[in-house]
């Protein structure tokens, strides 16, 4: 188990499966995607996104509390929020100018619609105000106005989960029951609210951070109990794969990922404890130490996401563009799907160290310059003139 105050190994693994899996996910030509977590249970990476950023979150939180102290954490956070909600803007900005490469191309894709540049033709100045103020998010930017309130409300879930867990966990229980009413007190121009409704989302992101501040023991892992609930959570998994890949003939409806819808929640607590033990064992540990690419994705999140959600866009629209819509029987849809998933997984990796090193030589930079700064400007000691000495004095002085 990993201390309070030190980053996850694990975790920044994860996120950057994830942030990989997001980006495969949304290429409807992908083969990948067919080998991805929503064709086998019924969550998908948008539950393990939410859950280790909720996570990280307090861990983050309570490194920063213990190092400094908790205005100062609370200050980060509130910084935190501000920065997501830059990156919103910045990501439907983006989704706003791959809608126009595609009516300039002439592409004949869906995706136009959800990039709102049809919208925003039509009323730019209205549109322009929807995004700002969250009534329209544009296509796969709507997960970050939910992120951005979960920032602000970390100074207070946190140190109160660290106190008391149970209240804060029947406190976000009750808030997801209630979730579907109040989604429509959330400023929206849709009729069906936000994409996801942040009521019903705080669940998984409030389990995330009692999992790090209340952490399963050793003594517990070692338990009968804990091998029982492994058992239990196998034979839930596997239910959930059969049905996935046997009994399902259509995709469930939008209003249950919307929601939180139940089905979900225990799908990912199934898996969830499955991945649990399996960190404990040790085994995820050595799988990320020989994947360090993927922990720098997962360590640069933010970025990655937006780059991410650029990147499936445009490559599903050339797959659509080149008739690569579903993969049929012809090799050739095939070898397409897995050029388009080795292209966006290759962009993730190589931004993901770009920007890494630039942050590692950006805070080299300021160190040094911190050090230059707090040195002690050496005492410089008083210069004396020395005057030049006559010619004729030597003379005077052997007269003498």
């Amino acid at each position: 188990m990993t201390s309070p105050t030190t980053r996850s190994l694990e975790v920044d693994f994860f996120r950057g499966i994830v942030l990989l899996i997001i980006a495969v996910d949304h290429i409807s030509g992908s083969v990948l995607s067919h080998f991805t977590l929503h064709q086998f249970a019924f969550c998908d990476s948008a539950e393990v996104f939410v859950f280790l950023g909720g996570y990280a979150s307090a861990a983050a939180y309570t490194a920063l509390a213990t190092r400094r102290s908790h205005s100062a954490a609370r200050r980060r956070f509130f910084k935190r929020s501000w920065e997501i909600y830059r990156a919103y803007l910045l990501t439907a900005v983006l989704m706003l100018v791959c809608g126009a490469l595609l009516m300039l191309l002439k592409i004949d894709s869906p995706m136009l619609q959800y990039t709102e540049w049809p919208a925003l033709l039509a009323r730019p100045f209205g549109l322009v105000f929807d995004i700002a103020t969250f009534r329209q998010q544009p296509y796969l930017s709507s997960v970050l106005p939910m992120y951005s309130l979960f920032a602000l409300a970390v100074p207070m879930a946190a140190p109160l989960a660290q106190r008391k867990p149970v209240i804060v966990m029947f406190g976000s229980l009750l808030l997801w029951l209630a979730a579907a009413p109040i989604a429509h007190a959330l400023p929206s121009s849709y009729g069906q609210a936000w994409s996801f409704n942040p009521f019903a989302w705080q669940l998984m992101f409030v389990t995330g951070v009692l999992a790090r501040v209340q952490p399963v023991s050793d003594t517990f892992h070692a338990s009968r109990t804990a091998r029982w609930l492994t058992c239990a959570a196998i034979a839930f998994a596997l239910t959930f794969a059969f049905a996935k890949l046997f009994l399902e003939t259509q995709a469930p409806p939008g209003y249950m990922k919307q929601n939180l819808a139940t089905l979900r929640i225990v799908s990912f607590a199934a898996v969830a404890w499955i991945v649990a033990r399996a960190v404990y064992a040790g085994w995820i540990g050595d799988l990320a130490r020989k994947l360090p690419s993927v922990v720098t994705v997962g360590q640069q999140g933010l970025v990655c996401f937006i780059a991410g959600t650029c990147v499936s866009l445009v490559l599903d629209s050339a797959l659509r563009a080149m008739g690569v819509e579903n993969l049929g029987r012809s090799p050739s849809h095939w070898l397409a799907g897995l050029a388009a998933d080795a292209i966006a997984i290759g962009a993730l990796l190589a931004l993901a160290r770009f920007w890494a090193d630039r942050k590692a030589k950006a805070a080299r930079a300021k160190d040094a310059a911190r050090v230059t700064s707090s040195k002690p400007t050496p005492r410089r000691l008083p210069v004396i003139e020395r005057r030049p000495v006559p010619a004729h004095a030597g003379n005077r002085r052997r007269e003498r």
